[in-house]
């Protein structure tokens, strides 16, 4: 027996599904809880670019930024 196959979601897809989603739907405490989930998806995204821009510094500390070459 196969295993079904699923469509892999595009990145930044579920953003975008996040964004088109129809909020007339939700009572006014689903809608803070959807705030509270937003804005720790914030804090979490904020972080991750934190440690890239960490990352690349270190990295253009130790062979120079590729606008020096």
């Amino acid at each position: 027996m196969e295993e079904p196959v699923t469509a892999r979601v595009a990145r930044g897809q579920a953003l975008t599904d996040v964004g088109r989603e129809d909020l007339e739907l939700y009572g006014v405490g689903e809608l803070n809880e959807r705030i509270a989930a937003l804005q720790a998806e914030i804090v979490r995204t904020r972080a991750e670019l934190e440690r890239k821009q960490s990352g690349r510094a270190a990295a253009e500390a130790l062979f120079g930024s590729r606008t020096d070459q």
